[in-house]
């Protein structure tokens, strides 16, 4: 089984919260309603990176340049969340209405993505040859992990099938 997707993801979400390093961004999502991406992983990405002050003042005016185009996305994501939680404890399913929720949420996430991609481009590009380096290896590090997981999941999986 290939995780092309989930790696990409994966990748895709390292490179952001190296992004979200310098700047805590409130927004009342789902990590808590504080920290743009958690205050714990925006100083170990810092400190491994081993960013400049500088850096992270031009992450910082990055994300903020972006901050208007996402905090509309994080509130309709959580939107989206919040019908689907009340779709399900309503006590009657309705498959048409909890599609278009998920439609929705779908079409908001898309849009996320393509917000996080582009700060996590210009961030990257802050970045030096060296820090590049030391974040391409931490992610295939992760990536190893990930999949050595999803690897472990997926035999123990079919070692618990009932038997016939």
């Amino acid at each position: 089984m290939k995780f092309s997707r989930s790696k990409m993801s994966f990748a895709a979400l390292v490179i952001v919260l190296v992004a979200g390093i310098a700047f805590a961004q409130p927004h009342g999502g789902p990590h808590g309603g504080g920290d743009f991406f958690g205050g714990g992983m925006l100083s170990y990405f810092a400190d491994m990176l081993d960013l400049t002050d500088a850096q992270q003042a031009q992450i910082k005016q990055i994300i903020s340049k972006e901050k208007p185009a996402l905090e509309p996305l994080f509130k309709q994501e959580m939107q989206s969340r919040e019908q689907m939680m009340q779709l399900i404890q309503s006590g009657s399913f309705d498959e048409s209405k909890a599609q278009a929720i998920a439609t929705q949420g779908a079409q908001v996430h898309a849009q996320l993505e393509v917000q996080h991609a582009r700060i996590a481009s210009q961030a990257y590009q802050v970045l030096t040859a060296e820090q590049k380096t030391k974040l391409a290896q931490f992610i295939a590090k992760r990536e190893q992990r990930f999949e050595q997981h999803m690897q472990e999941h997926e035999h123990g999986a079919h070692s618990e099938e009932p038997n016939q």
